[in-house]
């Protein structure tokens, strides 16, 4: 296991004694949070589930593609295939006993494609953040034996990225199972700089290694009540992270080169489970998720690591029409909250992570492509102990297009 501040100074030190947080408008978001550990984790989901509080393992894959649990993709419908893409934007503002800034950013947040396979077997890949990594922090470090201290500046950049291919395989009527197997890769990198830019450290780590998360989900009716129930199991990881240490002077000319090798940090395994019920043009949902960070890694001087718990779940309500044999969705409005626990213990606080949601999806003309908005506003740290609290609005603009494939064309 390695110490990820080791040669750049405690992070967490220089965010419970900071003097100033540097987070402007329009130079991205500073997430102080994201200094310890692997980063920010990525709970929420950026798609049609965002506003329900981005709760919905237990609902389908009927008119997105729905990647909280992966045994969802056997409800893609027949010979279609399906496109997601999500953008998120960001404002966010903290608050503590002597700061108060601001940051905003905008960012594409989840990539994906899924199609039936056969009339049992549906397919999903795609490409999504699993953390985040970006902070600056400015504070003074002293000479020793002189008693003089100098300016430091320590940022923080990169993030985990996921990329995965989900299978999914109905067993019976009612039920279906799943297995999302990802490639988790990424770089996090730290520099500290002493001084008048003279002298920077720069360390470097690039993880990467395989994941893989299952899921099961069962469908069905209780007299006029669509009931979905899912769960999901996402297993333990010893990521793999290349290390080298750089010591670079303003010219960026290296003096000095440490290669590290590779060494290693895990991911503790997570599982969760959800409902969903339905009832004419209206479903409620609620998810719950826990991952077992207690004892998974050694605990740091400034910070310890404790089991992440999240709760979820929201209500929406969909304009429904018949059409021919089907039905067709027409607008849906929906509202959630979030409840989130984090892994980060800091001053012998548990950041926590409050939210609540709104979202709107509205079908184009030819019914091909859906539009989806969602707005989250949340509060997530506090001012006590020295820590900071950060307000945020999160919306998510979501495309899903729809395309009809492997129909033969007949011509007279």
């Amino acid at each position: 296991m390695f110490n990820i501040k080791k040669y750049t100074g405690i992070c967490g030190l220089l965010l419970l004694g900071c003097v100033q947080a540097n987070a402007q408008t329009g130079k991205g978001i500073n997430s102080l949070y994201s200094a310890f550990g692997v980063g920010d984790l990525e709970d929420r989901d950026y798609s049609r589930n965002f506003g329900l509080g981005s709760a919905g393992m237990a609902r389908p894959s009927l008119y997105y593609l729905n990647e909280l649990n992966p045994a969802s993709y056997t409800a893609i419908p027949a010979q279609n295939f399906m496109f997601d893409v999500a953008l998120r934007g960001t404002s966010v503002s903290y608050k503590g006993e002597s700061l108060s800034q601001s940051a905003g950013d905008v960012n594409i947040k989840r990539l994906a494609i899924g199609f039936k396979a056969n009339k049992r077997w549906g397919i999903s890949a795609g490409l999504t953040p699993y953390s985040t990594v970006d902070y600056k922090l400015l504070n003074q470090r002293f000479i020793e034996g002189t008693g003089q201290s100098v300016d430091a500046v320590t940022e923080g950049t990169g993030g985990i990225n996921r990329v995965y291919i989900s299978n999914a395989v109905k067993l019976t009527k009612n039920f279906s199972v799943g297995v999302s197997s990802a490639f988790l890769f990424g770089p996090i990198n730290t520099t500290e700089t002493l001084g008048n830019d003279t002298v920077s450290t720069i360390d470097k780590r690039y993880a990467y290694n395989v994941n893989f998360n299952t899921g099961i989900q069962y469908a069905g009716k209780i007299k006029d009540w669509e009931i979905g129930l899912g769960a999901t199991y996402r297993f333990k990881t010893n990521m793999r992270f290349q290390h080298t240490v750089n010591v670079v002077n303003s010219n960026e000319t290296v003096l000095y080169k440490d290669d590290q090798g590779t060494q290693k940090f895990a991911l503790p395994e997570q599982y969760g489970a959800g409902l969903s019920l339905g009832k004419g043009n209206v479903t409620i949902v609620a998810d719950y998720r826990k991952q077992l960070w207690s004892g998974i890694n050694p605990s740091q001087t400034n910070y310890r690591l404790t089991d992440a718990e999240r709760y979820a779940g929201g209500i929406e309500y969909a304009f429904k029409r018949h059409y021919f044999n089907g039905i067709v969705e027409g607008m849906v409005l929906q509202a959630g909250f979030s409840h989130n626990k984090s892994y980060l213990v800091i001053g012998g606080q548990q950041i926590k992570d409050v939210a609540g949601s709104v979202g709107v999806s509205l079908p184009s003309r030819n019914g091909a492509l859906r539009y989806y908005l969602g707005i989250e506003v949340g509060q997530r740290g506090v001012t006590t102990n020295n820590l900071i609290k950060e307000n945020y609005v999160n919306a998510v603009l979501h495309f899903s297009l729809r395309d009809i494939w492997f129909i033969r064309r007949i011509y007279e």
